[in-house]
């Protein structure tokens, strides 16, 4: 069990590092979220644009005097896939919710820690377009397994689970069309043992995102110079927030 402890803590001083990596280089004004998906199947789409990820104005947490925020609004229900390819989640439909979607659960199932599956996961929603994407992640992936006093190539530690929990999303568009978009998702990280089941410190609210275009009948993910540069850089995201409502941020309704 010490041993266990240990390496999960090792495996989780790394966490952070990943997702600022995963930021840079997984995921790459327009349309806000909720604008997109109140367009989700039909619908002009709009462009958008982008610095870095930036605190709020003052009055952060508040209720902002009643107004919106993503705490008070209806939650986006992810669209259930039809498939699995490479132990990833498939077949989400052609709309800004499908894209989410795809988005939200490729992150709560990517091996993070094994390099092998993430290869497989990621040769399966990668775009062909996307040169050089895979290899440039699962070096990534190899790095973060070497901070954690891990061999560079190999699967997670041997009794260790770790969960992925996506709370929120900002979606926008990055072409007229609404065939490419940027994906912004807050999540929170749980490592767990058979001795210990409860994980007394996650990691919490942390942010990645990705582009998504819609290509050969699936949402692939890209890097692709021409939409990199029009990625854009949401407020904090925080539930009571209404800078966060107003900037896109839309909570996750998981399946009960």
């Amino acid at each position: 069990m010490e041993t266990h402890d240990r390496t999960a803590r090792r495996a989780k001083l790394t966490l952070a590092g990943l997702a600022a990596l995963a930021a840079a280089g997984l995921a790459a004004g327009g349309v806000a979220a909720y604008s997109l998906l109140g367009n989700d199947d039909s619908g002009k789409r709009t462009a958008g644009h982008s610095v870095t990820a930036k605190p709020e104005p003052s009055g952060t947490g508040s209720n902002g005097g009643g107004r919106m925020t993503p705490e008070k609004a209806k939650k986006i229900t992810l669209r259930v896939p039809t498939g699995q390819q490479n132990g990833v989640s498939s077949g989400f439909p052609h709309s800004p919710s499908g894209a989410i979607s795809a988005a939200v659960y490729f992150w709560e199932e990517f091996a993070f820690l094994d390099d092998q599956k993430a290869r497989q996961q990621l040769e399966a929603v990668v775009s062909p377009d996307a040169a050089g994407y895979v290899d440039e992640q699962i070096s990534e992936v190899r790095k973060i397994r070497e901070g954690a006093n891990l061999p560079s190539s190999g699967g997670t530690p041997a009794g260790i689970t770790f969960t992925t929990t996506v709370n929120a999303v900002r979606g926008k568009s990055l072409t007229s069309d609404g065939e490419v978009v940027q994906i912004w998702m807050n999540y929170d990280r749980y490592a767990t043992t058979p001795e210990k089941p409860t994980d007394d410190d996650p990691l919490k609210d942390e942010d990645v995102d990705f582009i998504l275009k819609w290509q050969n009948g699936q949402w692939k993910f890209t890097n692709e110079p021409q939409y990199w540069k029009k990625r854009s850089f949401p407020v904090a995201y925080f539930p009571e927030s209404p800078y966060a409502w107003d900037d896109g941020w839309v909570q996750v309704r998981h399946a009960d």
